[in-house]
C-alpha cells in the first residue's frame, strides 16, 4: 500500500514539516512516495534523499534569512524599474540544494519525487517527475517576484504554490493509497502586521494558500486516507523569520507525537484562517 507524504510550501515555515517527519519517522510511517510544493519541494527532496529527518533538522537550524534571501540593492532596484522579474537571487537556494540534494535526476531520487510548479504564462501546474532536480526544486520555490522563474522545456515556471501549494491530488493520482499532509501553517498570532515589503508578501501569500487548503479539503471527498498534520498554533513569526526555527521544529515534533498517540484526530480547526488577540 504505497503512502505518500504531501509537504506544502510555507518559506521559513518549513521548519515545522522536520518536527512532523520526525514524529512520523519514529512511529515507523516512512513515505513509498513524496509530493512537495515550494519549501515542500526542498524537504521533500532532502526526505527523497533518504536523509534522516534528524539530519534534515541540522540543516533548518543552521538557516539564516540570508542564507535563502539575500539583500542585493541592484538587483532589487532592477526589479523595481522592471528590468528584473524578481527581487533576490536563488544563487543561494540553488547552493543550498545542490549540497543536500542526493540525486542529480528526479527519477534517480530513492524515493519517487514529484516538484509541482506552475507554468508562469498560463498559469497551468506542471508536476515534474523527471530530469535534473536542481532546476525542479528551484522552479518549485521560485515565489513570484522574489526568485526568478527557471525555464525547463521552454516553459518559464514559477513558485508551485500559486496553483497547488498541497498537492494532495497528485499523490493520489500517483497512486498513493495513504497520504500524510505536512502542513506549515501560517502565522496566526503576529503582534503586528509585517514591516517589510517581502515579509507582507509572504504572509499575504500564506494566507491565501490557507484559505485554500481548507476549501479544498472540506469539499473534497478523497478516496483514499488523508491525514492532515495539525502544525504548531499560535504561530508568533513571519515566513521569513528563521529565529524561531529550533522552538519551531520542537513544538510540531512533539505536536505530531502527541497527535498520533491520541489516533489522528480532525485537524481542521487549527489549519482554519483564524488569529490570537
Amino acid at each position: 500500500m504505497p503512502t505518500a507524504f504531501v509537504l506544502s510550501g510555507g518559506a521559513s515555515l518549513g521548519s515545522i514539516q522536520v518536527g512532523m517527519a520526525i514524529a512520523l519517522a519514529e512511529a515507523g510511517i516512512e513515505p513509498d512516495l513524496i509530493v512537495g510544493s515550494s519549501v515542500g519541494a526542498i524537504n521533500g527532496a532532502c526526505l527523497a534523499s533518504t536523509k534522516p529527518a534528524g539530519d534534515l533538522a541540522e540543516l533548518w537550524r543552521g538557516l539564516r534569512r540570508t542564507d535563502l534571501f539575500p539583500l542585493r540593492p541592484l538587483v532589487g532596484l532592477r526589479g523595481f524599474l522592471g528590468r528584473r522579474s524578481h527581487f533576490v537571487p536563488n544563487t543561494g537556494l540553488r547552493r543550498l540544494l545542490e549540497r543536500h540534494i542526493a540525486f542529480a535526476l528526479l527519477e534517480d531520487a530513492p524515493v519517487p519525487f514529484t516538484a509541482i510548479t506552475t507554468d508562469s504564462r498560463s498559469g497551468d501546474e506542471v508536476a515534474i517527475t523527471s530530469g535534473p532536480a536542481v532546476p525542479a526544486i528551484l522552479a518549485s520555490a521560485a515565489l513570484p517576484g522574489v526568485f526568478p522563474p527557471v525555464e525547463i522545456g521552454g516553459r518559464l515556471l514559477i513558485d508551485g504554490g500559486v496553483v497547488n501549494n498541497t498537492p494532495i491530488t497528485d499523490a493520489i493520482e500517483a497512486g498513493a493509497t495513504e497520504v500524510w499532509v505536512l502542513s506549515t501553517g501560517y502565522s496566526c498570532a503576529l503582534s503586528e502586521p509585517p514591516r517589510s515589503a517581502l515579509a507582507m508578501a509572504m504572509h499575504s501569500i500564506a494566507l491565501l494558500v490557507q484559505q485554500r487548503l481548507v476549501l479544498e479539503t472540506s469539499m473534497r471527498n478523497y478516496p483514499v486516507p488523508v491525514h492532515l498534520i495539525p502544525p504548531p498554533c499560535p504561530i508568533s513569526v513571519t515566513p521569513i523569520d528563521f529565529s524561531q526555527t529550533r522552538n519551531l521544529i520542537d513544538r510540531a515534533h512533539e505536536g505530531t507525537r502527541q497527535w498520533l498517540a491520541d489516533g489522528c484526530p480532525n485537524a481542521m480547526p487549527l489549519v482554519v484562517p483564524h488569529r490570537h488577540d
